[in-house]
């Protein structure tokens, strides 16, 4: 079985830029303020989503993995 993500968009850093549903149009999705949302938090690691948090222009996208809580995006330093 492979890693569970919490996937987390920091909507004070939001701006909408949709690189994130350009990326991954099926985890995210922008709500009627231009924000962005993950529609399951809780997901399957996935290489569409973690490019699309490499992509946001703000980093507003933080990956963890489930249970653990260890950083996937940002890696940690």
């Amino acid at each position: 079985m492979g890693d569970r993500w919490h996937v987390e968009v920091d909507r004070s850093l939001c701006i909408g830029s949709a690189q994130c549903t350009h990326h991954a149009s099926d985890a995210f999705r922008l709500d009627s303020a231009m924000q962005s949302h993950p529609v399951d938090p809780e997901t399957d690691a996935n290489e569409k989503i973690l490019e699309a948090a490499e992509g946001c222009p703000v980093e507003a996208i933080t990956i963890a993995l489930l249970g653990s809580g260890e950083a996937v995006f940002p890696p940690e330093e």
